[in-house]
């Protein structure tokens, strides 16, 4: 905790800055990674600053970790050796006694498990398998959250945290952030098809079914059939710019002209200059696009952002980035596209929309290529199913089109 950290540091931790030099300095001292909890609260500090007491309803623990980092292509905002700052509510009571043992108890477990499914080759299963140091501290922290939430008195003094199950609510699941003195404006909001319309709400409601393409004639097709909503164009035969922005500029018009809202993948710049209704990250490029100033951007021009995720630590990211959606994939061995994650199936379908606040659409990917595939999808949990050969290897295209909306009812 903080003051066991200015203990070993041999000096006082008042700001963000100075947790994160202390962090590093810790780790100089041969350790692999520190986490410096953040239960005890910079805002008990007499000389904290207004923007630090803003943040007196969260509890804010710092990771660091001396994993070598990815290549630069392929960092993410939940790479812990670049440092990460987990946000969870703080739960107003006195009862956390055992909150330390019990964290790092759920963290060994964590990393257990993951290490476990890891060596076990028929039992694989996507976020599990991925659960790695960032993985296991999201992880442990939501379950040490539920515990204090639950915490009762007994006897004398503080009560202990309550040992629970596997984290199973968004409330207690944590958010990576950023920046730990603020709290960033929510991307445009979506509801799911399920939920309850108001017509009075002006909040857009994202389709069933959201069909994925890269040329201007399928988003054309697509575009003109009946129960189609949102479209996501993904160019991938194509680098230069200035193509790229002709050929989103072409499907905008298109889209535009039929009243259907367009996706584009990664290619955000081009997205804001076509006037596109909304973006689609990775969690690569998430990372570069904030780095480029791209979230600034997207959210001045009120453009809709969704995030991809396939582990514990990316669905964190992208529930600090508050989306206007969070999908999850592959669900089901795909060939559309090569993932360097293992299908998540039902059982994790299931996990993810417990993790993710209900306001956001839950969107699932990856081998959804039939109705049965669709339809147990939405038993699930899954609020919107992205589809690739469900409608381009199609022989009646309007007819698979109504059958897979009809599946996600």
């Amino acid at each position: 905790n903080k003051f066991e950290a200015e203990a070993l540091l041999g000096r006082k931790l008042k700001t963000p800055e100075d947790v994160q030099k202390g962090a590093q300095d810790i780790l100089a001292m041969g350790c692999k990674g520190v986490l410096i909890k953040g239960g005890h609260t910079l805002t008990d500090e007499n000389d904290a600053t207004s923007e630090l007491k803003a943040t007196i309803t969260y509890a804010q623990d710092y990771l660091l970790t001396n994993e070598e980092l990815p290549k630069e292509a392929d960092r993410r905002l939940c790479d812990s050796a670049s440092g990460i700052w987990l946000r969870t509510k703080r739960w107003d009571t006195e009862n956390t006694h055992g909150t330390g043992c019990t964290l790092s108890s759920a963290f060994a477990t964590a990393l257990a498990l993951g290490e476990a499914k890891r060596q076990d080759e028929s039992s694989k299963e996507g976020a599990t398998s991925s659960i790695y140091l960032s993985d296991a501290c999201c992880l442990a922290k939501a379950y040490v959250s539920a515990g204090i939430q639950q915490g009762v008195q007994l006897g004398a003094g503080p009560g202990p945290v309550v040992q629970t199950t596997f984290p199973s609510s968004y409330e207690h699941f944590p958010s990576i952030i950023a920046e730990p003195t603020s709290d960033l404006p929510a991307f445009p909001p979506m509801k799911a098809f399920s939920v309850e319309k108001s017509d009075d709400d002006g909040i857009p409601v994202l389709g069933r079914i959201l069909p994925i393409v890269d040329t201007v004639d399928w988003i054309r097709k697509l575009a003109e059939s009946p129960g189609v909503e949102d479209i996501q164009l993904r160019i991938k035969d194509e680098t230069d710019a200035s193509k790229i922005a002709e050929r989103v500029q072409a499907c905008q018009d298109i889209c535009a002209k039929e009243g259907v809202r367009l996706w584009i993948n990664d290619y955000w710049e081009a997205a804001v200059q076509a006037g596109c209704f909304g973006v689609h990250v990775g969690q690569e490029d998430l990372l570069k696009c904030k780095n480029a100033g791209g979230l600034e951007k997207l959210r001045e021009k009120g453009m809709a952002l969704g995030i991809s995720t396939h582990s514990y630590g990316e669905l964190a990211a992208a529930i600090g980035i508050k989306p206007s959606y969070i999908s999850l994939g592959p669900i089901f061995a795909t060939s559309s596209k090569k993932v360097g994650f293992d299908p998540q199936g039902l059982g994790i379908l299931s996990k993810w929309r417990d993790l993710i606040p209900p306001s956001i659409p839950f969107v699932t990917i990856g081998g959804i290529n039939t109705i049965e595939a669709a339809i147990s999808n939405k038993q699930a949990g899954s609020d919107c199913i992205a589809v690739i050969g469900a409608v381009t290897k199609a022989e009646n295209l309007p007819e698979r089109i109504q059958q897979l909306n009809e599946a996600m009812l």
